[in-house]
């Protein structure tokens, strides 16, 4: 029998408003150790305001959030803006508000195939060695949920799904829960748990394969949106005209909350 997920964040209800503009808009989501949630939608969707709420940096205009005790949380952000005139080998990036140990440095960096780097510039360094480095850092917190702002942010295709495993085999050997922006659904459907459509609410969530491959999905994205789904583009229809005649498929699909804190 498989140990059941543990919550690390539960947001209940969770609204931002700004300027009298509904950013996100009544959020219930539960985020479990184990477990790769990933965040898709439009730009503009409230992706990042929803996990900056989660960080604790954007206090929610209403609705409730609880993290577990005392959670360790590793950030990955999607771009990072040094001076280049900073001279910053990879052992000093690292080390920055840090101070890991010696050996703590050398396995992390060896468990996301960086080890070669210490060494080299931070500024040098490659789109996918950039990615991997912040990777490091994040893990170096020993994080019980690890939250990767487009982690493949730069990277070519070989060098994205390389990546994707990468978290993946993380999530494996470290047991921490993942919360991930991204736009590659087609890469990451492999090693996601569990999908959350976002466009200001969540319009719709469960596993990828289930999600991508159901009939009401089809119903609700059209079957050209699911044929060209290695092209991801997702523009949700707030409206649901094309729904109007499936009530029954509106309410399952287009769900503003989560069904379960343990689904």
């Amino acid at each position: 029998m498989s140990t059941p997920h543990q919550d690390l964040v539960r947001l209940e209800g969770i609204s931002v408003r700004y300027a009298r503009e509904d950013v996100l808009s009544n959020v219930t989501l539960s985020l479990h150790d184990n477990c790769i949630t990933t965040l898709i939608g439009p730009n503009g969707a409230g992706k990042t305001t929803l996990v900056r709420v989660v960080l604790g940096l954007i206090k929610p205009t209403s609705g409730n959030l609880w993290c577990q005790p005392n959670l360790r949380v590793g950030y990955m952000p999607q771009k990072l803006h040094i001076d280049r005139t900073m001279p910053l080998t990879v052992r000093r990036f690292l080390n920055i508000g840090l101070k890991p140990e010696k050996a703590q440095l050398e396995h992390t960096l060896e468990q996301v195939g960086a080890q070669h780097l210490l060494k080299h510039s931070f500024h040098d360094l490659s789109g996918g060695e950039t990615q991997r480095v912040l990777l490091a850092r994040a893990l170096l917190r020993d994080p019980q949920l690890l939250v990767l702002d487009e982690p493949v942010q730069g990277v070519d295709v070989n060098g994205q799904t390389e990546l994707y495993q990468l978290i993946s085999a993380i999530r494996q050997q470290r047991q921490c829960g993942i919360l991930m922006i991204s736009h590659d659904l087609h890469l990451v459907m492999s090693s996601t748990n569990h999908v959350v459509c976002l466009n200001k609410h969540i319009c719709c969530s469960g596993h990828p394969e289930r999600v991508s491959n159901d009939p009401k999905f089809i119903e609700l994205f059209g079957r050209s949106q699911a044929d060209a789904f290695a092209l991801y583009n997702h523009h949700h229809d707030h409206t649901h005209d094309r729904l109007d005649s499936h009530p029954e498929l509106l309410r399952e699909n287009c769900l503003h909350q989560e069904p379960s804190k343990n689904a």
